[in-house]
């Protein structure tokens, strides 16, 4: 076997190649240097064209028969933004802390499979990687091609380990059980432009949405269950197509998100969304996105192995949670069970995202465990 690999200095490696969503090329570059040597054949496709492509997907495979063992993750990142100190590709180490977009979320944990990977040696069956180029955006040319590409070789691992940031205070505090489901929408209602001096010869939109907007804000969807927060809706946007301030829009629209849980599902709250607003304003038009349905990973191997794992490195035993943002295991769940764990999470997507050295470390003993255990007693 080649030498082993640090963690730290991988994922700051892979942090220095800049993959704001849909990401392809040099990272994956990277990563791929890294697998090979380790005996993995990859396996790289892009597909797709803007907005949401062209997203690089890959598929690492080593080893053959049972069990399956996947880990899957992303290389993708979302925009730096405004604030940093400095470079946020730049991946500087500073007071114990790797800082660079992407420390967080999620390429540390990447660095830290890889890492481990790169001290197990061999082992009976299969190990794969699931790596994908748009986590952060729609997946439309993501982990689902993933999926296909597995289904259509008849490859199907008999477990999946997400490297997301799950933890919470600290390392090993929290690991996701399932997630809840996502559907955004954008309601447009439609008016007639005007002066503002002269209303009667103009039909103002903006009381109509002010009203649709105060009924679906009083609607209570669930009280939640004993896996699941309650569900809960959000409006992240309001908006008219001018700022004048004598003008009466033509338009007015409201952009909304609703996260939950499997009581529902997406297409059943789109539905519901769409009654109370014909309700206002019949010529109103609802748009919808759904991007994941909720889902929960029955009790099993996997929930003991990633647990005692924990445990043995941090003397922590986790809480198993649904709580929280959605990620690929919407998706990846249509193959077999699926775990997510990762580092804490405060500074995901925040201005100094970052990751402490000392919890990359432990993350890469935790997953070494995880695989030695995994492939041991399957």
């Amino acid at each position: 076997m080649p030498q082993p690999i640090d963690p730290v200095s991988f994922a700051a490696d892979l942090v220095r190649c800049p993959s704001v969503t849909p990401a392809r090329g040099e990272v994956f570059d990277l990563l791929a240097a890294a697998l090979e040597p380790l005996g993995f054949t990859v396996h790289r496709w892009v597909m797709g064209e803007p907005p949401d492509g062209p997203t690089e997907n890959m598929v690492a495979i080593r080893g053959s028969g049972s069990p399956h063992f996947g880990f899957a993750g992303h290389l993708d990142v979302v925009p730096a933004g405004e604030g940093w100190a400095f470079d946020p590709f730049e991946a500087r180490v500073e007071d114990g802390l790797l800082i660079g977009r992407g420390a967080n979320d999620m390429k540390s944990a990447i660095a830290a499979y890889v890492a481990a990977l790169s001290r197990l040696g061999d082992v009976e069956g299969t190990l794969s990687l699931l790596i994908t180029g748009d986590e952060e955006g729609y997946a439309t040319y993501g982990t689902p091609r993933i999926i296909d590409w597995l289904n259509e070789r008849q490859i199907r691992p008999d477990m999946v380990l997400i490297g997301e940031p799950t933890s919470v205070e600290r390392l090993g505090d929290t690991v996701k059980i399932g997630r809840r489901g996502s559907v955004n929408m954008w309601i447009e209602v439609p008016g007639v432009q005007g002066h503002v001096a002269y209303p009667h010869r103009a039909t103002n939109p903006v009381p109509t949405l002010a009203r649709i907007v105060a009924a679906l804000d009083a609607l209570h969807l669930d009280d939640g269950t004993e896996q699941f927060p309650p569900s809960n809706l959000e409006f992240t946007a309001i908006s008219t197509p001018t700022n004048a301030s004598n003008v009466i829009p033509g338009s007015a629209t409201a952009q909304l998100n609703i996260r939950f849980n499997n009581l529902h599902s997406g297409a059943e709250l789109v539905e519901r969304v769409e009654h109370i607003v014909r309700s206002e304003a019949l010529e109103a038009k609802v748009t919808a996105r759904i991007s994941g349905e909720a889902f929960l990973t029955p009790p099993g191997p996997l929930y003991d192995v990633i647990v005692d794992s924990i445990a043995q490195e941090t003397g922590r035993k986790p809480e198993l949670s649904t709580s929280g943002g959605t990620s690929d295991g919407r998706f990846l769940i249509k193959l077999c069970p699926v775990v997510d764990f990762g580092l804490p999470n405060a500074t995901m997507h925040k201005v100094g995202e970052c990751a402490r050295v000392e919890d990359i470390e432990s993350l890469s003993r935790i997953y070494e465990r995880i695989v030695r255990r995994v492939m041991e007693r399957t």
